[in-house]
């Protein structure tokens, strides 16, 4: 849920990384974090398994500038990839705002990815949420990986698995050369923000209402 501080005139929202293990959601974040290093106030924070994937958080405080005078600021989380991590995938999507699902464009995670997208849903429903109603965009990650000759599904394919009915955006890209990881970031912020924008403006115009009729 979307944190508006009135005092500090802040709003701050939430958008989590999801999708299968090891298919690049911690890799997304390094490089943002390394990318906007200058604009980043806070070390980001990392607990890792002895397989060396994620198994809480990274954590980013992301400027992204004002709306009707308040400052925006954006918290990027990860989640651990591995089902036995359900109850942490649950527990870091407490409270979201946004989400980017992850997908793995190696042709032997297939099933992964349709069974990460699953528990997404249910997650996401335990809290009184639908999928088809929070802010979600899709990446099909590893894209760079055909250059290497290693066997990957066509987008087609991943469009047709996985965003038949969602229908929500999607980028091909590659978390570790850079492709168009930026782009899926500032994708979901427009996407989050969007209703917020809306509500803002609306107070703003009631509140001038009743000073006017005062």
């Amino acid at each position: 849920m979307t944190f508006v501080n009135l005092k500090k005139r802040e709003v701050q929202i939430k958008i989590v990384y999801y999708g299968p293990g090891r298919g690049g959601k911690t890799t997304n974040l390094l490089y943002l974090y390394e990318k906007f290093r200058s604009r980043i106030k806070a070390e980001m924070v990392a607990i890792k398994t002895h397989g060396d994937r994620t198994l809480f958080f990274d954590f980013i405080p992301f400027d992204v500038g004002r709306i009707n005078g308040f400052e925006v600021k954006v918290q990027l989380y990860t989640v651990p990839g591995q089902i036995k991590y359900n109850a942490t995938r649950r527990l870091v999507l407490r409270g979201v705002d946004g989400v980017v699902f992850v997908a793995d464009s190696l042709v032997v995670r297939r099933k992964n990815n349709l069974l990460s997208l699953k528990n997404l849903q249910e997650n996401l429903s335990s809290y009184g949420k639908s999928i088809f109603q929070v802010p979600l965009v899709m990446q099909y990650n590893k894209r760079d990986l055909e250059k290497e000759g290693i066997p990957i599904l066509p987008l087609q394919t991943m469009e047709k698995d996985l965003n038949t009915k969602l229908r929500v955006p999607s980028f091909g890209a590659s978390a570790i050369t850079g492709e168009n990881v930026v782009q899926t970031l500032k994708k979901i912020i427009l996407l989050t923000l969007e209703p917020l924008k809306k509500e803002m403006k609306k107070e703003t115009t009631n509140c001038r209402n009743k000073n006017m009729a005062l």
